[in-house]
């Protein structure tokens, strides 16, 4: 087997139920707390409690903090365009999870 078919993937397994505050999340994001703050402003993450200090955000936030900054560096796009990305790859997933109770394989 030849070396250029390997590639190292790096990840960190994070159950649905942990919650992060916003400094945690900035960390396990790489990413500054403003620009989450950003993200958060434009509706694309969604903490729970009462200002900054008392936010929590779940594992699914990590997942979807991460692929918003992905897509607004890749893309080089505003917060209002990464979602509006986001909205849409939602309803991507949606249409694709409608089709596989129909039995259909997207």
């Amino acid at each position: 087997m030849s070396d250029k078919y390997l590639s190292v993937v790096h990840g960190v397994l994070v159950e649905e139920e942990v919650q992060f505050t916003l400094v945690e999340l900035s960390r396990a994001c790489h990413a500054d707390s403003s620009q989450l703050l950003t993200l958060i402003l434009e509706g694309v993450l969604e903490p729970s409690g009462d200002g900054p200090r008392n936010w929590r955000f779940s594992g699914v936030s990590l997942r979807r903090a991460r692929t918003a900054l992905r897509v607004k560096r890749d893309l080089e796009l505003s917060a209002s365009g990464t979602a509006l990305v986001l909205d849409l790859l939602d309803q991507i997933e949606a249409l694709r999870s409608k089709l596989r109770r129909f039995g259909v394989s997207p």
